[in-house]
């Protein structure tokens, strides 16, 4: 994962979120039917230590149950419905992710998983999430810029423990703030990219020259309207996550017509 001049690659935010259940298989497999380059999932382990895929702390919002991610099984998490718009559907695993990315032939899409932090495991969650990489053949690439996974975390400590035990292995420090991103924060946790929000690029467009300068990649989230693709296809971003990743593909294919 390394700067680009060439117009954003697109990751579908939680799969094609706009379209489908967040984190769903229905979402994911859409994504990649509408052309995404990146999928992003959050993750979080269960009672029994499973990594799935939610973002929330509990899974009130977007199953059928209530309770925390953390003190329910795999297998009590398997019985609740997370489908949520007509169509049924389970709990989705990493590991389920992971094989689904890897089964698509069409062309080769990035993993962008990222690690929610503070959570009562702390750093078991990056252990699990380098075992399941690791068991798939794809924690140790042959470059960053042939990774088929990118690990990322608003937690510099997460970021950081990832670059100690798979230095080749793309990274993202996300934040919400400017002298986070910009600053010494990146370097110390040897991050190859940054992750602005789109209001914090916005306010301080200046973060993609300046990670470009210190080698980095820009991860700007989450962008779903037209002005806001322009924008960061202008300044130079190179990968965007966005909750609608065939409309989002098809703006940059005709703004660079």
């Amino acid at each position: 994962m390394s700067p680009d001049s060439r117009a954003p690659f697109v990751v579908a935010h939680r799969g094609a979120s706009a379209a489908r259940q967040e984190h769903t298989l229905a979402a994911y497999e859409l994504a990649l039917r509408e052309g995404a380059d990146g999928l992003e999932c959050d993750v979080r382990l269960t009672r029994d230590g499973y990594l799935v895929c939610v973002h929330d702390r509990t899974v009130d919002r977007t199953s059928s149950g209530t309770g925390l991610v953390s003190e329910l099984t795999l297998e009590q998490m398997q019985e609740l419905d997370f489908g949520g718009d007509g169509e049924p559907a389970q709990v989705l695993t990493l590991a389920e992710l992971i094989t689904l990315v890897l089964d698509w032939k069409s062309r080769p899409t990035k993993l962008f998983v990222e690690t929610k932090h503070p959570v009562r495991y702390g750093g078991l969650v990056e252990n699990k999430v380098l075992a399941e990489l690791q068991r798939f053949g794809i924690a140790s690439p042959p470059s960053a810029a042939h990774s088929r996974a990118v690990v990322m975390s608003f937690s510099a400590t997460a970021v950081w423990r990832i670059r100690r035990s798979a230095p080749l292995l793309p990274t993202v420090l996300l934040g919400d703030s400017s002298r986070y991103l910009g600053g010494g924060a990146a370097t110390t946790v040897g991050a190859t990219a940054v992750g602005p929000s789109i209001k914090t690029l916005r306010d301080h467009p200046e973060l993609v020259d300046r990670a470009a300068a210190a080698g980095r990649a820009t991860y700007c989230w989450t962008v779903d309207n037209a002005d806001d693709i322009t924008y960061c296809r202008e300044l130079g971003v190179s990968w965007i996550a966005t909750n609608h990743p065939g409309r989002t593909k098809s703006l940059l294919t005709e703004s660079s017509a």
